[in-house]
């Protein structure tokens, strides 16, 4: 009986001590909660104290400086957040070996609270690189170079170091033994990170060569873009087309495939005209006295048919009596005497550059007449101002066909032909 008694009192006791040691358990993990509750409600605290505090201070002191873009830029960015989330876990870092908690949870608080701490200083500077995107994006030199594709491949560059820092920090591990491994991934990254390196290259050359600019127009069938640049990234570069659709290409693309840019165009002040009319090939033939008579009341002509006259006549007597069967003279043709009326009335009209090209030129002849060809460069490249100088300048030529007893070639329409068939039938 006495063995019984003694036996239920160890249990009881042994139940006792249980039931104990859970409820200091529970209220060593209840207290490290309530601690754990009150220190972020004072981190934060802290933190947007700091953050307000370093704000004021830098927007103050860059306004003086006559930096007020970037003063605005860091805020918008978050830079100065940042800096106060990490200031504060400096602080408790600091504090911790002073709590009486258990050796186990303080180097895992450590590792946290570090790790914490080394990727708001990296958002920091992350959000120092963009705020130096928008402010350079802002200024007159971004007209001309971008700088997205470097500030993208920074940030790729500190999130790496950032990851390893990280990892090395949670694993208790040096960061050499990390990079050691990477380097045994080489090829795997290298696979991985193809595009980045080829958009790098090709970022770097480009910007190096002047290839492309921000706002240049460009033309590139095969990757069906003619526009504008409107942004230039690391990896790609969108093109806005004329119909308003954007084109992305890829950034290596545009080096090791051909595009056309016509900047350089727009630099020079002159725009190209080159455009064709077709002349009825039944309709040349050569001008008589009287037709050349006529043509003198032109002005654009009459220097042309002065100097024309006196040449072929040098040259008619110089060939004696062979002159007496026409073909053996020489003679003006309405074809030529309008390629020097064209000649003439484009190097006097005033929107065409005169210390560019200027041509008018009869080409091959053809099964759809004799092309005359006008080059020449307009003093405007602005798209619209261009169209209406060139129209007008064809309307002029086209309408003055006639009065060389000259007709424009055109394929017969359908109402020709029916005109055609009720002459003839009208004929029978």
């Amino acid at each position: 009986m006495q063995q019984e008694e003694v036996s239920l009192t160890e249990s009881i006791s042994t139940y006792s001590q249980t039931v104990f040691n859970e409820l200091a358990r529970d209220a060593e993990w209840g207290g490290m909660a309530v601690y754990v509750l009150i220190v972020l409600l004072v981190f934060l605290g802290v933190a947007l104290l700091i953050s307000r505090a370093l704000g004021t201070i830098a927007r103050r002191a860059l306004l003086l400086a006559g930096h007020g873009d970037w003063a605005e830029g860091l805020i918008r960015r978050r830079v100065f957040r940042h800096i106060g989330y990490a200031l504060p876990l400096l602080a408790v870092l600091s504090n911790l070996p002073t709590l009486a908690i258990r050796p186990d949870v303080a180097s895992l608080l450590t590792r946290v609270i570090t790790s914490a701490g080394v990727v708001f200083v990296f958002l920091a500077l992350i959000g120092v690189l963009r705020t130096w995107e928008d402010v350079y994006s802002s200024s007159h030199r971004a007209q001309t170079r971008s700088i997205k594709g470097y500030v993208e491949l920074a940030r790729i560059l500190l999130w790496a170091v950032c990851t390893i820092l990280v990892v090395s920090i949670m694993m208790d591990r040096s960061p050499l033994l990390m990079l050691s491994g990477l380097g045994a991934l080489s090829a795997v990254l290298l696979l991985v990170f193809k595009d980045t390196l080829l958009s790098l290259v090709a970022s770097t050359q480009m910007s190096n060569y002047d290839m492309l600019r921000l706002g240049d127009w460009i033309e590139m069938p095969q990757a069906g873009a003619d526009g504008f640049v409107i942004d230039m990234a690391l990896h790609t570069v969108k093109v806005q087309n004329w119909d308003k659709t954007v084109t992305t290409i890829p950034t290596y693309k545009l080096f090791s495939e051909s595009f056309r840019n016509w900047r350089h165009m727009f630099e020079s002040g002159g725009r190209r005209i080159k455009r064709t009319m077709r002349i009825d090939a039944s309709t040349v033939r050569f001008l008589t006295e009287s037709e050349i008579q006529e043509l003198r009341r032109y002005a654009l002509l009459k220097d042309y048919l002065d100097g024309k006259q006196q040449e072929l006549e040098a040259s008619n007597r110089e060939l004696g009596e062979l002159t007496e069967v026409p073909a053996n003279r020489r003679r003006l043709t309405n074809i030529g005497t309008f390629r020097a009326y064209a000649m003439a009335y484009i190097a006097r009209h005033p929107e065409i550059r005169k210390d560019m090209i200027m041509l008018v030129r009869m080409m091959e002849p053809q099964s759809e007449g004799i092309p005359i060809e006008v080059y020449c460069f307009s003093n405007n490249t602005a798209w619209v101002e261009y169209e209406r100088i060139q129209g007008d300048i064809f309307d002029h030529l086209l309408a003055i066909l006639p009065e060389f007893w000259l007709r424009l070639y055109q394929s017969p329409a359908g109402s020709d032909i029916a005109r055609l068939q009720n002459i003839t039938r009208n004929s029978q």
